[in-house]
C-alpha cells in the first residue's frame, strides 16, 4: 500500500511539473499574438497611409506637368563664367585667323616675289660686275687683294648655273611632254600630279643644301685643312640639281594645263578637291608655334609656286590661241577657282589647328616679324648670307628652277624680231627693275616697322656666331649640367661637401670663362611669347630642375632658330 501511494504521489508531481510549463507557453504565445496583432494593425495603417500618399504622388505627376516644368526649367551660365568666356574667345580666334593669316601670306608673298625679281633683274648686273672685277684687277697689277668678293663669287656660280641649265632645258621638248601626259588616264594623270607635289618638297628640302655646300665650298678660305670634295664635283651636282628641279616643275605646269584644257574639267575638279585632303592631314595632328610656323613657310611657298605656274599656263594657252584675248576670259574661271580654293583651305586649316592647339591670332605677328627680321639683317654689313638665300632657306623657296622654267616659257612663247622688239623688252626689263626697287623699298620700310614692334632692334647689331664659339659654348652648357646636378641633388652643409662642390664647380667657371657666350644673330634667337604651360611651371635653367625634381629638359627651339624648310610632316628636328 505505501509503495502504491508513494508512487502516485511521485506521478502526480511530475505531472504537475510537466503541466507548469505548458500553461505558461500558452500564455506567451498569447502574448505573442498580441504583439503581432499590434505590429499587424500598425504595418496595414503604414501600408494604407503609404498607399494614400503614393495614390497622392501619382495623381501629382502628369503629362502637363512635366511639359510645364521642361518648358519653365531655367539655369545659370554665370555659374561657369570662366568655360563660356574660354569658348567665346575662340570663336573669337576663329574669326580673327583669316584675317591675320593674310597679312602674313601677302607679306611672304612680296618677300618671295622679291627674291624671284632678283634672279632676272640685279642678279645678271651683279655677275656682269664680278666678270669685269675679274678681268680688270688681273690687268692693274693690284696684288694682294683678292680677285672677287665672297658674294661675287656667289654670283658667278648662279649665272653660271643659270646659263648651262637654260642650254640643257632648250633641248626638252614642251609640246611633246604635253601630248604625252594629255594621253593619260585621269587617274593617272591624278597619282602623276600627287607625286609631282611631294617630289616638289623633297626637292626644296634638299636643294637649298646643295647649294649652300657650293656657295661655301668655293668661298672658304684656304688656311683651313680642305674637307670637301672639290668645287668641281660641287657645281656639276647643283648643276643637275637645278635641272631636274625645273624639269619635275615643267611636268607639274604641264599636267595644270592639260587639266585646264579638257573638255569636262573633271581632272581639275580633282585635282582642286585633293587640296582638302591637307585638312584631313594637318588639322588633327599636334602643332606647336614652330611647327605652325614651318606649315606657314611652306603655305607661303606653295601659293607663290601656284601663282607662277597658273602664269605658265596662261602663256602657253595664249600663244596657242595667237594671243587672242577673248580667250583670257575664257581661262579667267578656273584660274579663281584654283586661287579660291587654295585660299579656303589655308583658312580652314590655320584655323583649326589653332583652334585644336590653343593657340592665340597674335601669332602670325610674331612670324611677321620674324620673316622681317631677316630681311632688314641682310642688309647690314656684318650679314652672312645673301636675302635670297635667306628666304631660301627659311620657305624653301628656291628660285633658280622656277626662273629658268619661265624664261624658257617666255622665250619659247615671244618671239623677238626687229629693233622695235627689243626696245619692248628694254623697256620691259627696266620696269622689272623699277618694280624690284619700289618692292624692296616698301619691304625694307615695313620690316623695319616689325622689327620694332617686336623690340628686336638690338639683336640686329650682335655679331654672327662662329663654329668654334658655338660648340665652345654647347660643351660648356653641357659641364655645366653634368657638374651642377650631383651638387643639388645632394646638398650637405659639412666641409667636405662644400670642398668637393667647390671643386666641382671650378671646370664649369673655367669652360665658361674660356668660352663667353656670345650673342646669336638672326638665325639664331627670337623673343617668342611663352606658352600658358611654361608660364605655370618654375623651371630652373642653370640646373634643368624643376619643382618637383631633377629632370633635364631639351632646350626648347626659337622661331629663328628653324634654319631650313622641312617636309617630313612638317615637323622640327
Amino acid at each position: 500500500m505505501a509503495d502504491s501511494l508513494s508512487t502516485g504521489i511521485g506521478e502526480e508531481n511530475e505531472k504537475e511539473k510537466e503541466g507548469r510549463p505548458r500553461d505558461r507557453k500558452p500564455a506567451k504565445t498569447d502574448k505573442s499574438k498580441e504583439k503581432d496583432g499590434v505590429t499587424e494593425t500598425l504595418s496595414s495603417s503604414d501600408k494604407n497611409g503609404g498607399s494614400q500618399g503614393q495614390k497622392r504622388n501619382l495623381s501629382d505627376l502628369s503629362l502637363v506637368r512635366f511639359i510645364t516644368t521642361e518648358l519653365t526649367r531655367g539655369y545659370f551660365l554665370e555659374h561657369n563664367e570662366a568655360k563660356y568666356t574660354e569658348r567665346r574667345e575662340r570663336v573669337y580666334t576663329c574669326l580673327r585667323i583669316p584675317k591675320e593669316l593674310e597679312k602674313l601670306m601677302t607679306f611672304g608673298f612680296f618677300l618671295c616675289l622679291d627674291t624671284f625679281l632678283y634672279v632676272f633683274t640685279l642678279l645678271p648686273l651683279r655677275v656682269i660686275l664680278a666678270l669685269l672685277r675679274l678681268l680688270t684687277v688681273p690687268c692693274c697689277g693690284l696684288r694682294g687683294s683678292r680677285l672677287l668678293q665672297p658674294a661675287q663669287v656667289c654670283d658667278v656660280l648662279k649665272g653660271f648655273i643659270m646659263v648651262l641649265c637654260y642650254s640643257m632645258m632648250s633641248y626638252v621638248d614642251y609640246s611633246m611632254m604635253y601630248h604625252l601626259i594629255r594621253g593619260q588616264s585621269v587617274i593617272k594623270l591624278y597619282i602623276i600630279y600627287n607625286m609631282l607635289e611631294v617630289a616638289d618638297r623633297l626637292f626644296s628640302s634638299f636643294g637649298q643644301d646643295i647649294l649652300d655646300a657650293l656657295y661655301w665650298t668655293a668661298t672658304e678660305p684656304k688656311e683651313k685643312k680642305r674637307a670637301h670634295i672639290g668645287v668641281i664635283p660641287h657645281f656639276l651636282m647643283a648643276v643637275l640639281y637645278v635641272f631636274l628641279h625645273a624639269i619635275l616643275i615643267m611636268v607639274q605646269a604641264t599636267t595644270l594645263n592639260v587639266a585646264f584644257n579638257s573638255h569636262n574639267k573633271s581632272l581639275l575638279t580633282i585635282m582642286m578637291s585633293n587640296n582638302f585632303v591637307e585638312i584631313k592631314g594637318s588639322v588633327f595632328k599636334k602643332f606647336e608655334k614652330n611647327n605652325l610656323f614651318q606649315m606657314s613657310n611652306s603655305d607661303i611657298k606653295e601659293r607663290f609656286t601656284n601663282y607662277i605656274l597658273l602664269l605658265i599656263v596662261c602663256l602657253r594657252n595664249m600663244e596657242q590661241f595667237s594671243w587672242n584675248p577673248d580667250h583670257l576670259w575664257v581661262l579667267f574661271p578656273d584660274v579663281v577657282m584654283v586661287i579660291t580654293s587654295e585660299v579656303a583651305v589655308d583658312v580652314v586649316k590655320h584655323a583649326f589647328i589653332t583652334k585644336f592647339n590653343d593657340i592665340s591670332a597674335d601669332v602670325y605677328s610674331e612670324y611677321r616679324a620674324s620673316l622681317a627680321f631677316d630681311l632688314v639683317s641682310s642688309r647690314q654689313k656684318n650679314a652672312y648670307t645673301d636675302y635670297s638665300d635667306s628666304v631660301s632657306r627659311r620657305m624653301g623657296f628656291i628660285p633658280l628652277p622656277l626662273a629658268l622654267l619661265l624664261i624658257r616659257v617666255v622665250t619659247s612663247s615671244v618671239k623677238i624680231q626687229g629693233s622695235l622688239s627689243f626696245m619692248c623688252v628694254l623697256l620691259f626689263y627696266l620696269g622689272m627693275i623699277t618694280l624690284k626697287v619700289l618692292n624692296s623699298i616698301v619691304l625694307l620700310g615695313t620690316s623695319c616697322m616689325f622689327v620694332k614692334e617686336a623690340n628686336m632692334e638690338e639683336k640686329l647689331f650682335d655679331p654672327p656666331p662662329s663654329v668654334s664659339s658655338s660648340r665652345a659654348n654647347s660643351r660648356a652648357h653641357r659641364t655645366k649640367q653634368v657638374h651642377t646636378a650631383p651638387q643639388q641633388a645632394e646638398p650637405t652643409t659639412d666641409k667636405v661637401g662644400i670642398s668637393l662642390a667647390s671643386d666641382f664647380s671650378q671646370p664649369t667657371v673655367a669652360a665658361e670663362s674660356a668660352a663667353p657666350v656670345l650673342p646669336k644673330s638672326d638665325s639664331d634667337t627670337f623673343l617668342t611669347t611663352p606658352d600658358e604651360e611654361d608660364d605655370n611651371k618654375i623651371i630652373n635653367t642653370d640646373t634643368g630642375l624643376e619643382g618637383d625634381g631633377l629632370k633635364h629638359r631639351p632646350p626648347k627651339k626659337d622661331l629663328l632658330e628653324i634654319d631650313r624648310f622641312t617636309i617630313c610632316g612638317n615637323r622640327i628636328d
